[in-house]
């Protein structure tokens, strides 16, 4: 690392941070630096260097320099309520950039309007490893004049300085959506056990274990290796104590968490509705339901700013605090697992040290508890929005729930409990967890809100609840007059206004039609899979586990399509020898008792990590060092697991081998040639002269386009749809910003499947899917018209599959799949495909 000088990245004049009228910045919780008061409206970078983040409401974009300087540059304050109004973004992440670049460009007027102040922060958030050496302030500038000077910290490491005589231990996070609000309070629990004084350092920043709003503001994601750092008489216990509960995974991590081949895909979204009457959201909680629009508005609290002395208002921050802890704690009492560990999180944010200190400032300073606590409050929702953190912003609710609560209690006002008619769909801008959980489930058929996430703690609680839900619907749900008769599909990610008496008969009986089928499915589950025509079809079941595989055998599955040994490899030191894999492999087919097991080679890379294999960093990991290639970077690891499997013995008196061998993430045929090359050597040397099957995963639109030629040598191919989904259409699959839009039965990728199935067949080769789509009950007429004679779906999911294959003709669904694939679009050939069941009067 260098030397760096920032120049001015806008015209205006330069302030220092403490003007700024928001602590966020002017304590600087987020780093240092300083402030522009605006008079020109673009944004340019201070440097060069590349391009982090661009928050979703494009008022802030953070920029890492060449020598490793994050800079965040947020354009006004509060402006994350315009919800990208007045903003245009001239740059993408990942972009690089010269220093100069426009990056924002932002209508003055427009914020000088409606924005709680114009002044635009300009902060080093890794101070940890950069000094401000210089620096100029109260004057104006313009685009390109002298702003800062940086220099290396700690000798040019890139490092937080851990205190003198702490204890510390670094750990690797496997929570899967890292460490949001729920594990960030669990951690904040443990922390308070102790006297000693502990934080936890992220990259280059460092927070207070004990306050879980400061934890969470780290944004520290899945695989990122943090420090747990203490000192006091009790540190090193404290530290072991948090690092056992981050490294247990707090029954979130990767291998606790079903993964993207067990996820079916999330129901496509369009920007304009596709037809008149109907709005399209995102899949939030599944389910379909009938009933009426009941739009749900918050009112605004009105505080007053000045207080009426620092001992009465202390006290009534107390009071106000101790009821909803109070009232929290009951509901919690009352509630399933998801609403407990929801409250959980609440609770131990209303007990934060750092949001009570920050609110018991402001009413040192003269101000009121209520406009204390809201100050404080939305100085941290502002600071976690401002990250760019999808999922953090989701979680931003938690706190807007709080602030709401606490100032009720404040003002003695109490939330109006509204009368709902029976079969209600709320309708709201964002609904806030304590609004979900106060109405009667009984009176709610289900929710649609304007804005919000997939993942946010309302979505957690309507599955939990039942309810069917859809989230980002637009503003269109807003304008819907109460009493209006909705239909919510919910999978469909369709929401239809005031919808006729056939919409309406057709899904009332779609409703009735769904029990009946679920309960006549169950009951049917362990008869064989075959077609209305009498055509074998396979209906395996992924599994991870030996509970995964008895769950699978309990719904009917008749093997499994995909056991993802990850699960031994991942959130360990070392990797499994061969002793333990084997006894690992062996329980899996044992609890299938007999049954097909297709044991898919080890998958790590990407967004899948194991410490013990140091692969380099990589600009773009889903594109790098990902499942064969590092088997065959690491051939001893494959050939150990080749062995394993190898080991694994069928029931006694059962003939031929139970397990086949699966290789991930095939590119070519020199891959599965280097794979084969092993399997043989392996055979070799333990004396095994019977065939043994090996596979591969279609994942890449190379494998599908010369799947003829892996065929040739392959013994059957499986198409892992979620990973070929994302990238024949060049979506990241873990972007929400994305989700709505990356569906696996979008015409090019049944174009793959049906290119993989024509390959497959010039050589006599079975195909198989064994990601989300064959979940799908949708897709599966089109699956098996394409040419696929084997599904490995989810365990839950099994029954269905299997009864819906055996109401279908393969001649019909081969015309389908014809059909399919001269659409334009997902949303077509779901039209299309929900056309079909209707002619099957599913």
């Amino acid at each position: 690392m260098s030397t760096l000088v920032l120049s001015a990245p806008l015209q205006g004049w330069v302030a220092p941070l403490d003007e700024t009228p928001d602590a966020v910045f002017a304590e600087r919780m987020l780093g240092d630096g300083l402030a522009i008061d605006p008079t020109g409206s673009v944004l340019h970078a201070p440097c060069d260097g590349r391009v982090i983040t661009v928050h979703r409401s494009r008022h802030a974009v953070t920029l890492r320099a060449d020598n490793g300087a994050e800079i965040l540059m947020h354009v006004g304050l509060e402006t994350v309520a315009l919800d990208g109004e007045g903003f245009t973004v001239h740059v993408a992440e990942g972009q690089v950039v010269k220093a100069g670049d426009p990056l924002i460009g932002f209508d003055l007027d427009l914020l000088a309007r409606k924005a709680k102040s114009l002044i635009t922060p300009i902060v080093v958030t890794n101070l940890d490893a950069f000094s401000i050496v210089r620096r100029e302030q109260d004057r104006e500038t313009g685009v390109g004049g002298f702003l800062m000077e940086l220099v290396p910290a700690g000798g040019g490491k890139a490092a937080v300085v851990l205190g003198e005589g702490e204890v510390t231990r670094e750990v690797v996070v496997p929570l899967v959506h890292g460490i949001h609000a729920r594990p960030a309070a669990r951690i904040a629990e443990t922390a308070r056990k102790f006297a000693a004084e502990v934080a936890l350092v992220a990259v280059n920043r460092r927070a207070s274990a004990k306050s879980p709003v400061g934890v969470m503001s780290l944004a520290i994601r899945l695989h990122d290796r943090i420090t747990i750092a203490a000192s006091g008489v009790d540190a090193d216990f404290a530290v072991a104590a948090i690092a056992e509960l981050i490294e247990g995974g707090m029954g979130e991590s990767a291998h606790d968490t079903p993964v993207a081949e067990e996820a079916a895909p999330v129901a496509a979204a369009a920007a304009e509705p596709a037809e008149p009457g109907v709005l399209r959201g995102v899949l939030a909680a599944p389910g379909l339901a009938i009933g009426q629009a009941v739009r749900l508005v918050a009112d605004e609290i009105v505080v007053v700013e000045t207080g009426a002395g620092a001992s009465p208002e202390l006290a009534a921050l107390d009071d106000a605090l101790c009821l909803v802890r109070d009232r929290i704690e009951a509901s919690a009492a009352k509630g399933d697992s998801a609403r407990k560990a929801i409250l959980g999180a609440h609770l131990a944010f209303l007990e934060d040290p750092e949001l009570t200190a920050a609110a018991r400032k402001l009413i040192g300073e003269g101000k009121s508890a209520g406009f204390a606590w809201r100050r404080a409050v939305g100085g941290y929702v502002e600071a976690l929005r401002g990250l760019g953190d999808r999922r953090l912003a989701e979680r931003v609710d938690d706190l807007v729930d709080l602030e709401r609560q606490v100032l009720r209690a404040l003002t003695g006002e109490e939330e109006t409990a509204r009368v709902l008619p029976a079969g209600a769909i709320l309708l709201a801008d964002e609904l806030l967890p304590s609004q979900l959980m106060g109405v009667d489930p009984s009176q709610v058929a289900g929710f649609a809100t304007a804005r919000g996430g997939p993942t946010s703690h309302v979505a957690i609680l309507a599955a939990a609840m039942g309810l069917p839900a859809l989230v980002a619907v637009g503003q269109g749900a807003l304008e819907i007059s109460d009493g209006t008769a909705l239909i919510l599909d919910a999978e469909g990610g369709r929401l239809r206004v005031a919808p006729d008496a056939e919409a309406l008969a057709q899904a009332q009986s779609a409703i009735a039609a769904r029990h009946e089928r679920r309960a006549a499915a169950k009951a049917a589950a362990h008869q064989e899979s075959r077609t209305a025509c009498g055509e074998r079809i396979e209906v395996f079941a992924n599994v991870g586990s030996e509970k995964d595989a008895l769950a699978a055998v309990a719904n009917g599955a008749e093997g499994s399509g995909l056991l993802r040994t990850e699960f031994l490899f991942l959130d360990r030191d070392t990797p499994p020898d061969e002793d333990e894999q084997a006894r690992q492999y062996q329980a899996v087919a044992s609890a299938l008792d007999g049954r097909p097991l297709i044991v898919r080679t080890l998958d790590v890379g990407g967004d899948k990590a194991a410490p013990y294999l140091p692969i380099p960093a990589e600009e773009n990991p889903a594109l790098g060092l990902r499942g064969v290639r590092v088997s065959l970077w690491r051939p001893h690891l494959l050939k150990t697991q080749i062995r394993a499997i190898l080991r694994v013995q069928p029931p006694q008196g059962q003939k031929g081998r139970q397990c086949k061998i699966m290789v991930p993430m095939v590119g070519s045929l020199s891959e599965l040639r280097a794979v084969r090359a092993v399997l043989d050597e392996a055979k070799r040397e333990m004396g095994i002269a019977e065939r043994v099957e090996l596979g591969v995963m279609i994942e890449t639109p190379a494998a599908a386009v010369t799947a003829d030629l892996i065929a040739a040598e392959a013994d059957f191919l499986s198409v892992g749809t979620n990973d070929l989904t994302q990238y024949v259409l060049a979506m990241d699959r873990g972007n929400p910003e994305l989700a709505a839009r990356i569906d696996a039965l979008h015409p090019a990728v049944l174009r793959m499947i049906d290119q993989t199935c024509k390959g497959a067949a010039r050589h006599g080769r079975w195909v198989g899917v064994c990601g989300g789509l064959a979940s799908d009950l949708a897709a599966v007429p089109v699956l098996l018209g394409l040419g696929v004679t084997e599904l490995s779906a989810t365990a839950a999911a099994v029954p269905e599959v299997k009864a819906l294959v055996r109401g279908l003709s393969l001649e019909a669904c081969r015309d389908l799949a014809a059909r399919t694939l001269d659409q334009t679009s997902p949303e077509a050939v779901r039209d299309l495909a929900k056309s079909f069941s209707q002619t099957l009067g599913a």
